[in-house]
């Protein structure tokens, strides 16, 4: 994967941009204990206790640096109460920096990815829109995109240049035989199995999409068969063209 952006990109601070998306998650949920139960369509089995089930124990495998996949950890414990887990949670985010620090790159930029993704999920699930801008995505969307790199290669497909409104990348070493363009969280939910094939192919492509649309399944991704939240508009600026 190459970033064509011009200029440096960011400092991510993984651990800043983590615990702002544990902060608003943690608000999110304690504002109103009621949603507990409520599912999240984007994690389908779950409702909003196992969403935050999930994020206690991917924290404490990174707290106690086990050596396992955090992106398949276990299942979460059914039935503990969500004020008792947001608490846990932000017991082990405070060893978290520390931790993080000696992590290798690859568990420094998964836990605010998984962490950014579930803020959204979350939100979908509530009927809310995801925040106007959060420190985690620009981090969590370029690792994401060097995933799917590593799923177009991986196929022998053709290098696709990933367009958003503040950044480039190209996927895949060759020319870029096509351009993907779209918001950054559009384009984040599209490569992290939040939207349909059917949606993928809706955005604005430069040709058919039909080649690199397998390569959105990818890791531990998947489109989903149906859909599970609206697509975003296109932003101005970034033209649409004919999936056909």
């Amino acid at each position: 994967m190459t970033d064509l952006t011009r200029g440096p990109i960011p400092d991510p601070a993984s651990h800043v941009a983590y615990r702002a998306c544990r902060e608003n998650i943690t608000r999110l949920v304690t504002s109103d204990p009621s949603v507990a139960e409520l599912p999240v369509p984007a994690c389908p089995g779950w409702n909003v206790r196992d969403l935050i089930g999930h994020l206690v124990l991917v924290c404490q495998m990174a707290v106690e640096e086990d050596p396992g996949e955090i992106t398949d950890p276990p299942p979460p414990p059914p039935g503990i109460p969500v004020h008792e887990l947001v608490v846990t949670w932000a017991a082990l985010e405070e060893q978290l920096q520390e931790v993080l620090l000696r992590a290798d790159w690859l568990r420094r930029r998964v836990l605010p990815l998984d962490a950014l993704s579930h803020e959204l999920d979350l939100r979908s699930a509530l009927g809310l829109p995801p925040p106007d801008a959060s420190p985690a995505l620009a981090d969590a969307l370029d690792l994401a995109v060097g995933g799917f790199t590593m799923s177009v290669q991986g196929r022998g497909l053709p290098a696709l240049r990933v367009r958003t409104p503040d950044r480039e990348w190209a996927a895949g070493e060759d020319e870029a035989a096509a351009t993907l363009s779209a918001g950054s969280l559009e384009v984040f939910r599209a490569l992290t199995g939040r939207r349909t094939v059917h949606q993928i192919a809706e955005l604005s492509w430069s040709t058919s999409p039909a080649s690199w649309l397998p390569a959105f399944t990818w890791g531990p991704f998947t489109p989903p068969t149906s859909t599970i939240e609206e697509s975003a508009p296109t932003p101005m600026g970034l033209d649409r063209h004919s999936a056909t």
